[in-house]
């Protein structure tokens, strides 16, 4: 089994992209869109939020509570400005090259 490592950055722009894709997704469904595993990588989730790139809601739904996110605007000018123009410069199928 051949387990691919993804930059933190990738990470932060799968995360970007899938939110803004489908604008707004509870914690399970962001996770299993971008192949994350709730408990390592709710740091980067947590980052994002401080950071103000993404935004979080909490809904009551019966006894449990329901955390969704979506993109700030801040997050979509970084994905516009930053992560796009990096990813055409360093194209993820380069790096598999290496």
């Amino acid at each position: 089994m051949v387990h691919e490592y993804r930059d933190r950055v990738y990470i932060r722009k799968d995360v970007l992209l899938k939110l803004y894709e489908n604008g707004e997704l509870n914690q399970s469904k962001l996770m299993s869109y971008c192949g994350l595993n709730n408990v390592k990588h709710k740091k980067i989730l947590d980052d994002m939020l401080k950071k103000g790139i993404i935004t979080r809601t909490t809904e009551a739904w019966g006894n449990k509570t329901i955390i969704k996110y979506k993109v700030s605007e801040k997050g979509r000018q970084i994905l516009r400005e930053i992560l796009e123009p990096y990813e055409a410069l360093f194209p993820r199928s380069e790096l598999d090259e290496l």
